[in-house]
């Protein structure tokens, strides 16, 4: 019988598995039983997450998101459908991850080492990626390690992001350039006499009409 066929409760119970702490959890995600989900978060269908990882209280991690081993993620983050957040990352609360998002983990990427020997995990050094407060970043956007995405930030849907982006940067495209600042809300913020914006101006956001005061780096 398929779940549409059953009753409101039956229904409710064939397709969330866990409500410890009010996380659910959808019976085709695989959740490590050494991986920590904090209360009130959602985990739907085909996700999967590694031993290690850390999962914070009120995120929604979206279809066929995989989060890595010792990935840490922190609280009310949303991650959408099918992104991937390798081991090396570190979200920090309010982060929001959109659709087919890759983070990465390796700049010198090789299966092989040059003696032509599998590489194993002592072959490599983990790239590092951390993504500050608050920060957003488009769908089918690539993340390259060693960068941090600063709080507030904002990474424009398919980019490739190379180096680090200042909190409420805006940067888009391949490689990914800053383009200007955004408010908290997300709108463009616009500064007196025409500037892009430089660290103590202060800039105006016509969708919410808020000041941001642009922090020193």
């Amino acid at each position: 019988m398929t779940p549409a066929r059953l009753g409101s409760m039956e229904r409710e119970a064939a397709i969330i598995r866990v409500m410890s702490d009010n996380v659910r959890i959808h019976p085709t995600a695989e959740v490590s039983a050494q991986a920590e989900i904090g209360s009130s978060t959602r985990i739907w269908s085909g996700v999967q997450i590694r031993e290690g990882a850390r999962v914070g209280a009120e995120c929604i991690l979206g279809k066929g998101v995989y989060v890595d081993f010792e990935v840490t993620i922190g609280s009310r983050c949303k991650i959408e459908n099918n992104t991937s957040v390798f081991h090396g990352a570190t979200l920090e609360d309010g982060v929001f991850l959109g659709p087919h998002c890759c983070v990465t983990n390796d700049r010198h990427p090789r299966a092989i080492t040059p003696e032509g020997r599998l590489k194993s995990y002592d072959d490599w050094e983990v790239g590092r990626t951390l993504f500050r407060y608050g920060c957003a970043v488009g769908a089918g956007s690539i993340i390259l390690p060693g960068v941090t995405i600063g709080r507030f930030a904002l990474v424009g849907a398919g980019s490739v992001v190379t180096r680090s982006v200042p909190a409420h940067g805006l940067v888009v495209g391949n490689p990914a350039r800053l383009l200007g600042y955004v408010c908290a809300c997300g709108g463009r913020l616009s500064f007196a006499e025409g500037s892009v914006g430089v660290a103590g101006q202060t800039g105006h956001c016509a969708r919410c009409t808020r000041e941001t005061v642009l922090p020193a780096e």
